[in-house]
């Protein structure tokens, strides 16, 4: 792997927390006040955060302890059985599969909501004007538009990242900083423009679909589903720890990844719901720049607009960049079609990248008949179990090092560990438990994972190929 392909700490940290603030934080905000409460949400981001500090840890200390296993949590599937026995490689195959779908749904996330905030500048792309009709199906203006204005940005991505990835990691670097810059920013403002009056009541009933009273603890269960969603992305430098400079840079930039946009995101979330009363909220496709709008005026809207179009198009980067890595590096540990494999000349995995866009076009059809912040809830809906899975995979595994003393040498370490690896654990049964309690998620996302099975077959005859080989060859 050439040099122009090696990832230091300030850009591992800038995947990390590129990654996590994209798309949700421009539209959570909205779909945190439908889920729950002023108060529940609040609760769900703290418990949240904790969680997902167990779980960054847990990563880290895996990157460090175990260097060897590149691409992601999901790759940690296949050590929890015999090393090259079947279970091993179906277990790797299909945590592998269902993360890198849902590592598809993220990049389509993203896109579609630079696609919503382009709208502040062109509100045509929210027209709903018919433009033409093929048998029942009418499509409109904005959707159409829509659906264009997202392609042109997945394949220029592709473009950019097919020049090198250490300047695509740099460009995305910069991205990042810019928004976090304009993201406190606007923190500022809203400490001064919040009304305690628009998160009143804090505690409120809020329904369910078939319109069922829920209480706090069912309001903090749905939130904290949507809460997940925003750090996703906590493990991009886990995906590239292969390309990390250092490995120890792995955990530092996951830990301070976390915390950036921890602070982040409840600063904002916390604010808009002062800024805006509940009513307006929920109906926003774009709450930030309503917010921002009610306190400084139209034009604060267009700045605020600018900051989130930088910080999507260094979001997609990332993004495109992680769900290429991730069935690239699975390859490489024999637990993916070998077709991943195929590097360019600069050691970029070529295929993958070509492949992983090909599907993520598909993806972003679900533009072409639904609202922006339909395809985003739709988007959330399917990848939520394809993530929660190699979390939890990751959390066990650790639990297996500090069991067995694989990698330990002082009981110190061990005990800590251990800790960290039991709350990791026990919050990742809690989200699933929550995430899937919903049939709709339950079923979306068991179809997303067993869709692998299709390929799984060609994977074990190749598999058995190469045994064959080395067989005769012995």
């Amino acid at each position: 792997m050439g040099k122009t392909n090696k990832l230091g700490f300030w850009v591992l940290t800038a995947l990390v927390v590129g990654n996590m603030v994209g798309s949700g934080i421009f539209m959570l905000p909205r779909s945190l006040s439908e889920a729950a409460s002023p108060a529940g949400v609040i609760m769900a981001w703290l418990l949240t955060g904790f969680g997902v500090l167990m779980i960054a840890l847990v990563f880290g200390n895996l990157a460090i302890r175990k260097p060897n296993l590149t691409g992601g949590p999901q790759i940690y599937a296949k050590e929890l059985f015999k090393p090259g026995s079947q279970a091993s490689i179906l277990a790797g195959f299909m945590s592998s599969w269902g993360y890198w779908i849902g590592n598809l749904a993220g990049i389509v996330a993203v896109i579609t909501t630079f696609a919503g905030y382009l709208s502040t500048f062109f509100p045509v792309l929210t027209s709903k004007t018919p433009w033409f009709t093929i048998g029942g199906f009418t499509l409109m203006v904005g959707n159409g538009l829509t659906f264009i204005v997202c392609t042109i940005m997945l394949w220029g991505i592709h473009l950019i990242i097919m020049r090198g990835m250490e300047s695509a990691g740099k460009l995305n670097f910069v991205a990042t900083a810019a928004k976090v810059i304009g993201f406190f920013l606007f923190i500022i403002i809203g400490l001064f423009a919040f009304e305690k009056s628009n998160i009143l009541p804090f505690v409120a009933v809020r329904a369910d679909e078939a319109g069922h009273a829920l209480g706090i603890m069912s309001q903090v269960n749905n939130a904290a589903v949507n809460t997940l969603w925003a750090f996703i992305g906590i493990e991009s430098a886990v995906v590239f720890a292969g390309r990390a400079k250092k490995q120890t840079d792995v955990k530092r930039a996951t830990v301070l990844g976390l915390f950036i946009a921890l602070a982040i995101y409840m600063g904002i979330s916390t604010l808009v719901m002062g800024m805006l009363d509940q009513n307006t909220l929920i109906h926003s496709d774009k709450p930030m720049i309503d917010a921002i709008q009610s306190v400084l005026g139209p034009l604060s809207g267009k700045v605020l607009a600018g900051i989130g179009l930088i910080s999507l198009f260094g979001s997609t980067i990332g993004w495109v960049m992680l769900s290429a890595e991730v069935p690239y590096q699975a390859a490489k540990q024999g637990i993916f079609l070998p077709a991943f494999l195929k590097e360019n000349k600069k050691g970029l995995p070529s295929f993958s990248l070509l492949l992983t866009n090909g599907i993520g076009q598909l993806f972003i059809f679900s533009t072409v008949s639904k609202s922006i912040s339909g395809a985003f809830d739709f988007i959330i809906l399917i990848a939520t179990l394809a993530y929660l899975v190699p979390y939890f995979i990751s959390s066990i595994y650790q639990l297996k090092l500090v069991i067995t003393g694989e990698t330990y040498k002082s009981d110190r370490s061990r005990i800590t560990d251990g800790i960290i690896a039991l709350l990791s654990t026990i919050y990742s049964i809690w989200i699933i438990i929550a995430g899937t309690a919903d049939i709709k998620t339950f079923i979306y996302g068991i179809i997303l994972i067993a869709s692998g099975s299709l390929f799984y077959g060609p994977l074990m005859k190749r598999n058995d190929k190469v045994k064959q080989k080395e067989a005769l060859s012995a």
